[in-house]
């Protein structure tokens, strides 16, 4: 690699991270997700990371694929420095919106594990990645978009304490999806997390995927500590009772194929493997 194409190289994927909150171009993300609007939020969590994610990996096999040796040392950094920075952070934080964004932030450097591993299965791990952690964080913010109490949004994650008594369905589907943002077997994203560790064993970076399980296991903290409050919490002031139909439904339903897509995920790993090979070839 020539030293202008070096520079080109970490530029273009500059500006790819900042796009996809990989540390160390995160800093935006916890303050915009605290301060935007719910529905903001929910929608900057969920389809722009796709979106950036699928544009990264064109870019780097596309425009890049005769270096791949060279920018994997890139991308991998980049995913470590974001898995731990994530699931570090996030166990500090009193603001579940705060929190959310310090999860993002890890979950995109698990799917950057998929990028960097610089194979076709491993484009394919990151893209069922993405299509997986979309869903589960669509039935999440379909339950913070609406968490109030006497009429007003509340933001505190204090607030979820007891949530089984006053509103055991939700607190149920929530509690799935919180195993499953954890990456607990057998819900679907454990095979989200399998998929990605698995291309970095693959591709010869076992190293990788080690971190990748250590910061996980860091991670499942504040997901487990969301749903020991919802079951074992001190009592408070519980919210209001009910959310609309929308979002009951999304919640619902986004629990539901984390348990039901265990099955066969719905057909989606084959999609995917078709969507990486046109990637890589083009």
């Amino acid at each position: 690699m020539s030293l202008g194409l070096l520079f080109g190289v970490v530029f273009v994927l500059t500006g790819l991270a900042f796009k996809v909150s990989a540390v160390p171009f995160h800093m935006w993300t916890p303050d915009v997700y605290q301060g935007a609007p719910t529905a903001v939020t929910a929608f900057l969590a969920t389809a722009p990371k796709v979106a950036a994610l699928v544009l990264t990996g064109r870019v780097l096999h596309g425009a890049f694929g005769g270096v791949t040796a060279d920018w994997q040392q890139i991308v991998a950094l980049l995913a470590v420095l974001s898995m731990f920075l994530g699931a570090i952070a996030a166990i500090g934080q009193s603001d579940i919106k705060r929190m959310m964004a310090f999860s993002s932030i890890g979950h995109m450097g698990f799917a950057l594990i998929g990028l960097a591993a610089g194979t076709i299965q491993g484009l394919e791990a990151m893209l069922l990645y993405s299509v997986i952690y979309v869903t589960m964080n669509i039935g999440t913010f379909a339950f913070i978009m609406y968490m109030e109490r006497d009429g007003r949004p509340v933001v505190e994650i204090g607030s979820l304490a007891m949530l089984s008594r006053s509103h055991p369905a939700h607190a149920l589907a929530l509690l799935v999806l919180m195993f499953s943002l954890a990456g607990i077997p057998p819900l679907v994203g454990f095979f989200g997390k399998f998929a990605v560790l698995l291309a970095a064993v693959d591709a010869g970076m076992a190293w990788l995927a080690v971190l990748g399980v250590v910061a996980s296991v860091i991670g499942a903290f504040y997901y487990l500590r969301i749903c020991y409050l919802m079951y074992f919490g001190e009592q408070g002031e519980a919210l209001d009772a009910s959310l609309p139909l929308v979002a009951s439904a999304a919640l619902g339903l986004s629990a539901v194929l984390m348990v039901v897509g265990v099955v066969n995920l719905f057909g989606i790993d084959s999609l995917a493997a078709a969507a990486a090979q046109t990637v890589a070839l083009r």
